[in-house]
């Protein structure tokens, strides 16, 4: 995987930070309404952190947003292995 590229890209932080705290506030049954303070956002993040399930999911996100589901395997084209910052339209 070409994780540099990736890092560099801020949709890719964009879409992992949605993916994880739509996730972790789910399992909660909560909304980003009701994170009205950082105690409740440490509270609820605490609870999701000992919860394996909430856990799995949470990775399996992760996976989700790193894996390149156009190409076999586990690894990127190589193409986009050899771009040194997100491709520019």
């Amino acid at each position: 995987m070409n994780l540099r590229v990736r890092l560099k890209n801020p949709v890719f932080w964009t879409q992992l930070l949605m993916s994880i705290c739509a996730t972790v506030l789910a399992y909660a049954g909560l909304t980003a309404a009701d994170m009205t303070t950082w105690g409740a956002l440490l509270d609820v993040a605490r609870q999701a952190l000992t919860n394996p399930y909430c856990v799995f999911l949470v990775v399996s996100n992760i996976w989700s947003a790193l894996n390149d589901p156009t190409t076999s395997g586990l690894t990127d084209s190589d193409r986009v292995r050899q771009y040194d910052k997100p491709l520019e339209k």
